[in-house]
């Protein structure tokens, strides 16, 4: 499989205008990338003016979220059928910022099985709030990775995306960065945890990106010490050079 860089732009940019010079930088910078997958997920009001640019493009769309119903009277809200009917690939569920606002791992699960019905790819987002010496935040990464693919059958394990957000490793409020010690003893836990689920050797099938800051100074170290997929890129992707050149260390890294 292809390492995978998914840029997340969450409410940005403010304009059309620049979304679309966003876009045409992230295009300039990754288009001769040939050993990664790219996926941009800008707000849903620029999900068809991107997606008519990159009809020749290898870059791949997907969405931030969508209303865990499939359609009614639900004001204000946006549908999987919506999101796919643009052409979108990819979705992201259960981020951590969207959980803040109440976002339960019942409603999560609903949601990756309302993706996977539709042929798109979940994006899964785990990670626990705070680190404690005793390990009870494996539990909470055990509990987040259970119930949201509660129901989802080894015949759809391959085609979720598991992404790995320490809560307190990300944003501005950040308490430090994540060691590649740290991420590779949590993606061994994620990875036994999906292999008692659906066997082991689904373990090839299923990427595990990690979601938490994430730049051109620690990309290195985390893609080359742990077994990471890739990453889930959220105020570099951005600014069209940095998350550039996330992308060229990735690609540089792959044998």
């Amino acid at each position: 499989m292809k390492k995978l860089i998914i840029a997340n732009w969450k409410m940005n940019p403010q304009s059309l205008r620049e979304a679309e010079d966003i876009f045409k930088g992230i295009k300039k910078g990754v288009l001769k990338l040939k050993k990664i997958d790219v996926v941009l997920c800008p707000p849903f009001v620029y999900l068809s003016k991107i997606k008519d640019s990159i009809k020749k493009n290898s870059i791949k769309l997907g969405a931030q979220n969508f209303f865990h119903e499939e359609k009614g009277s639900w004001t204000g809200e946006i549908s999987i059928k919506m999101i796919k009917n643009i052409g979108v690939g990819f979705v992201i569920l259960g981020h951590s910022e969207t959980k803040k606002l109440g976002e339960t791992n019942k409603k999560i699960n609903t949601k990756v099985k309302l993706t996977l019905k539709n042929k798109l790819t979940p994006i899964l987002c785990v990670g626990e709030d705070k680190r404690d010496e005793e390990g009870e935040y494996f539990s909470v990464l055990e509990e987040q990775l259970l119930e949201a693919l509660n129901g989802v059958g080894p015949s759809f394990s391959s085609k979720v995306i598991i992404a790995y957000e320490p809560i307190w490793a990300i944003g501005e409020a950040a308490k430090k960065m994540i060691s590649s010690e740290e991420l590779l003893q949590t993606i061994i836990f994620i990875k036994k945890i999906l292999a008692d689920k659906y066997g082991a050797k689904s373990l090839g099938k299923i990427r595990i990106l990690y979601g938490g800051s994430v730049n051109s100074l620690n990309a290195e170290d985390l893609i080359k010490n742990t077994s990471i997929d890739g990453f889930l890129v959220g105020r570099d992707s951005l600014i069209p050079e940095h998350f550039n050149k996330i992308c060229k260390i990735v690609e540089e890294t792959i044998l």
